[in-house]
């Protein structure tokens, strides 16, 4: 099983940008401990990271296409304003999760409404890292994995 997580604008600045707010921990460690988590579950992992929402729409559709079926996104900022993006999670037929690292209800009012989250499963806010984590894990465990092929009977012949 393959997931796909993209991480929306200034997710690159992670370590530096706000370190208050989203810690210390880097882009890459994320996706460090993302693949290592996920190697252990048996899954694989797909990342992105883009400033511009067209080229998110573009990956998410290139994925779509590629088969991919689970999604974990952090919009960033595109959450509170991007109806192209949400329409972009809903008409892929992957199953999503929203994920931020900070909890946006504990901060400016504008950031309390996302736009994207009606495209979405569920959405996991506040808990750091854990967070893509937990929604990979939920993803993982309520995918309807194919039943094995039952072993051939042996029939006797009379």
């Amino acid at each position: 099983m393959e997931i796909g997580i993209i991480n929306g604008p200034n997710l690159d600045r992670l370590g530096k940008r706000e370190p208050e707010v989203y810690g210390h921990a880097t882009l890459a460690d994320l996706e460090k401990q993302l693949t290592s988590h996920l190697r252990k579950r048996g899954a694989r992992s797909r990342f992105f990271q883009s400033n511009h929402e067209g080229r998110i729409i573009d990956t998410i559709a290139k994925w779509a296409d590629d088969g991919v079926k689970l999604l974990v996104i952090n919009p960033g900022g595109h959450t509170h304003v991007s109806v192209a993006l949400r329409d972009s999670i809903a008409g892929s037929g992957m199953r999503a999760v929203e994920v931020h690292i900070s909890n946006i209800y504990k901060r400016e009012e504008f950031r309390h409404r996302s736009v994207t989250a009606s495209a979405c499963e569920g959405v996991i806010t506040g808990l750091g890292f854990a967070g893509y984590l937990l929604a990979a894990d939920h993803l993982l465990d309520t995918t309807k994995r194919p039943a094995p092929k039952a072993a051939a009977r042996k029939t006797r012949r009379r």
